[in-house]
């Protein structure tokens, strides 16, 4: 018969074993609150991403109809909405890709411009002081135009080289093609302001 032979280890004392409890202690409570921070954090960056995406969409300026208004490589902030009037700037979809225009009449409501560059919306000249260089541009529609039920005609503040409603392949903007209404200039950091 062969004996075993067993290591004893000392027995930890009451001290080391208070002490190896407060670590362990230590380490859980550590733990346990960079979870719950990732946690918060994931939840606000979802929030977020909900808001930028569904209610306040932000978006890049690209090309020049906008100038003086908007300016290429700026970021605006818009926002959903239901009802939208002359002068508000609004992002839609076009082609797989988002422009930005100004409402110049609703639903209903005719439009007429004269070979100057003045804009009429229901025979009544509107005032439009956005509009540095007016100009006629580009328009295949048949003038007099009367905007369809649930859509909104949309023309650039820089008239002679904006692609817009005034063309029928953009033609007006159908209420389920809108982004929003762009509302704030957030980027360059300089130039923060509410867009007019």
């Amino acid at each position: 018969m062969t004996k075993e032979i067993k290591e004893s280890r000392p027995r930890p004392s009451s001290d080391e074993i208070a002490s190896e409890l407060k670590v362990r202690r230590r380490n859980k409570r550590i733990l346990s609150i960079i979870g719950s921070t990732i946690s918060v954090l994931l939840t606000v960056a979802a929030i977020v991403v909900l808001l930028a995406t569904f209610v306040f969409p932000t978006l890049r300026i690209y090309g020049t109809s906008m100038t003086p208004t908007l300016q290429e490589g700026e970021v605006v902030v818009s926002v959903k909405g239901a009802d939208y009037h002359t002068g508000d700037i609004i992002a839609f979809y076009y082609n797989n890709k988002i422009l930005v225009k100004r409402v110049i009449c609703g639903p209903g409501d005719w439009f007429n411009m004269q070979s100057d560059g003045t804009v009429y919306v229901n025979n009544v000249k509107i005032d439009e002081p956005y509009v540095s260089e007016p100009g006629f541009g580009s328009c295949d529609l048949e003038l007099p135009y009367q905007v369809p039920d649930g859509e909104y005609f949309v023309m650039g503040d820089q008239r002679m080289s904006s692609i817009d409603s005034r063309m029928a392949q953009v033609g007006s903007v159908a209420m389920e093609r809108i982004v929003g209404r762009v509302l704030v200039r957030v980027w360059p950091l300089d130039s923060i302001s509410v867009v007019e």
